[in-house]
């Protein structure tokens, strides 16, 4: 199966079928000998995987079974779903296949660090994620155009500055980090050092530049076909090295988060996002992750969720770190703990279908030193009081990042932060002419998924101690520099003729233009007429059916939790009545109360008389009275409300109390927070001073 199958299409045929309609015969003229190699590589590369399942279940032959599994695993095959199921099931069955031995890499079980660095103490925690999956739509927006009022400048290069402020009190040492065991739960599982496995997302190819056949190999997509499945990507979990950044008590989601709730834990359909986290890194085969935490505290209440909600099937281990440094202080605290040629980076506050695995594919395929993953900006939907969570909230005007590609989408040239923009947008001329044009989008969000190339992420940590954000300062500073390539400075390219490198940069661009249409700008950048090598920053842009939404605000907060038990209910994991809701079993419901579609009501919690719930989530153990409105909002456990109170567009914590006929629109109420009977509140959060 190794042997290329000499399989050939005769151009007289293709055209004869092609040129019954006119403008595809214009096409197939001109191109038969395209189309016939298309042909073939497709058969190919069925055969190709076909055979990987054959390999992979151990049979020494392939047979029918084994190319039905093939096409049902590719979304690329499904139009030969239909076909294949007609054919009978020859040459073996699934019994008589020995499931292949899968062998694991063996690690040292311990890491030597320098003898002038502080050893620090790690524990890991053998954990266990509750998978759930399944297919559901998401939403999306079309391309977005710049404002009337924002205009693009161009800009001449200069030397790097950092732009952020140098604190001296902030900035962390190797030490800074201090890791936490998770309590303690079923099976024995040895506490040993920190395990972190090298791993190099670069796949090697074979001397015709096809994948190697190995038995080992999960199936997965090819280089060759860089759509091929790209989204069902897995990824083996023993060559992968994942950090996820779960973050603190963030002021942004205040009063939400306390000291009993990190950001984290928020619950998202009564389970904390780093649930949806982590079920998604367990759908690509991720399963050895690094859970970054600001804060002793959090990364205590962190520890203690992800032991008692986890058992046996992920390898989680949860550090510390002080509090208040960003994403990248985060990442400099603990990077002398990793160690694998590439880096998969994932915040702690991401709801998505969108599979990491095919950001990790894009980022070997062009052995990038970053690549970013954007997805369409979310939709936030108003209450039904038609304003979005707070006075405060609404009054602000919609600002998106601003994001330069090339032609093929596949690069990243600019970038600028909403809180950056102003009027105007600079984009800087050697990059522009060396692509030879820029598509200039604001409708895509930084998702926060990142594959970095780990000496490239760790150079630019030390070489810019100030850089305190992934998305403000590195990714930035990453995307102006590629062209002069600050983080591989002793790497030089030599010029054929032996020459010293002396042209000035008209030479250069010229050189560039004249070679637009090569397939990367940065091929012809460093092709003898630069003195520096280039780094490649490449994006993923997931398809705009999916859902990506952060949940860095109160609104998102809202809009998630509207969004996964309604249009985005395929990442609950909960399976919804007739009536497109969820009432728990041991809920309990009086007489003539109503919970309308797209609610969940949660365990043990209790609901009047004459109740009406629309469009919400009540957590568990809660108390409602009689006569409750409740519409667009999220009640979290143990809270408390009153006969006749009317909540919408609001949140209420955990333990909070609302007495007898009180009404909240577009609020929040802290945890234990009480609100005393009989009053009328709008846009008001309401916390201890």
């Amino acid at each position: 199966m190794k042997k290329k199958l000499q399989t050939r299409f005769p151009a007289t045929r293709i055209k004869k079928i092609m040129q019954t309609d006119e403008d595809v015969g214009k096409i197939a003229m001109a191109v038969p000998l395209l189309v016939s190699k298309a042909l073939e590589l497709f058969l190919q590369d069925l055969c190709n995987h076909t055979y990987d399942v054959t390999l992979s279940r151990g049979a020494k032959t392939l047979n029918s079974v084994h190319l039905k599994q093939c096409v049902h695993a590719f979304n690329v095959f499904d139009f030969l779903r239909d076909i294949v199921s007609k054919v009978p099931d020859l040459g073996g069955s699934e019994g008589e296949d020995r499931p292949a031995t899968k062998r694991r890499k063996l690690v040292d079980e311990s890491i030597s660090n320098d003898k002038d660095m502080k050893t620090t103490d790690m524990v890991t925690s053998q954990t266990d994620f509750a998978k759930h999956s399944g297919g559901g739509r998401g939403r999306g927006q079309g391309g977005g155009r710049m404002g009337n009022d924002q205009s693009l400048k161009f800009e001449d290069d200069s030397p790097e500055g950092s732009k952020s402020p140098s604190p001296e009190n902030w900035s962390l040492s190797h030490e800074a980090a201090t890791w936490k065991k998770a309590a303690s739960h079923k099976g024995n599982h040895r506490n040993t050092e920190l395990k972190v496995r090298d791993f190099d997302l670069n796949v090697e190819l074979d001397e015709n530049g096809e994948f190697a056949t190995s038995p080992e190999r999960e199936l997965e997509g090819r280089p060759g076909w860089p759509l091929f499945g790209i989204n069902d990507m897995k990824i083996d979990s023993d060559q992968r090295e994942v950090v996820i950044l779960a973050g603190g008590f963030s002021s942004n989601l205040q009063p939400l988060v306390s000291k009993e709730v990190p950001k984290a834990l928020l619950p998202v359909a009564n389970r904390p996002v780093l649930f949806y986290v982590m079920d998604l890194l367990e759908s690509s085969n991720l399963k050895d992750l690094i859970v970054v935490v600001e804060g002793e505290d959090a990364a205590l209440k962190v520890g203690g969720w992800i032991s008692s909600a986890c058992v046996d099937r992920l390898h989680v281990e949860v550090a510390a770190v002080a509090e208040n440094v960003g994403t990248a202080g985060a990442l400099r605290a603990i990077a002398h703990h990793l160690t694998a040629k590439d880096i998969l980076i994932v915040s702690g506050d991401i709801v998505s279908d969108v599979s990491p695995g095919a950001v990790a594919a894009t980022h070997r395929r062009h052995d990038a030193s970053v690549t970013a993953m954007l997805c369409a900006e979310p939709v936030s939907g108003p209450s039904e009081s038609g304003v979005a969570g707070g006075k405060d909230k609404t009054k602000k005007p919609a600002c998106y990042d601003i994001i330069g590609l090339d032609s093929s989408k596949q690069f990243l040239l600019h970038i600028a932060t909403a809180a950056e923009i102003k009027k105007d947008t600079r984009v800087k001329k050697s990059v522009l002419c060396a692509a030879g044009k820029m598509e200039i989008r604001s409708d895509l969000m930084d998702s926060h998924i990142y594959a970095f190339k780990r000496s490239v992420l760790q150079k630019v940590l030390d070489q810019k101690p100030t850089f305190r954000s992934l998305k403000q300062d590195v990714l930035p500073y990453l995307v102006r520099t590629q062209l002069r390539s600050e983080v591989f400075p002793d790497e030089k390219t030599v010029e054929d003729n032996g020459k010293n490198n002396m042209q000035n940069n008209e030479v250069v661009l010229s050189q560039i233009l004249s070679n637009a249409s090569l397939p990367s700008f940065h091929q012809v950048y460093e092709s003898g007429l630069n003195s520096r090598k280039t780094h490649k920053c490449c994006v993923y842009i997931a398809d705009e059916s999916k859902y990506c939404v952060r949940l860095n605000s109160i609104q998102a907060f809202m809009d998630v939790n509207r969004d996964v038990i309604g249009d985005a209910n395929h990442l609950s994991g909960y399976t919804f009545s007739s009536h497109h809701n969820i009432v728990h079993p041991s809920a309990e419901l009086g007489s003539k109360t109503t919970v309308g579609p797209h609610c969940m009501l949660g365990e043990g919690s209790q609901v009047g008389d004459k109740c009406s719930v629309k469009r919400s989530v009540i957590g568990r153990h809660c108390r409602i009275g009689s006569n409750v409105k409740v519409v667009n909002s999220v009640v979290m456990d143990h809270a408390t409300i009153g006969d006749g109170c009317s909540i919408q567009g609001s949140v209420i914590c955990s333990n909070a109390q609302l007495q007898e006929r009180v009404a909240l629109r577009d609020c929040q109420v802290e945890a234990g927070y009480v609100v005393y009977a009989g009053g009328e509140h709008k846009g008001e959060t309401f916390a201890r001073k």
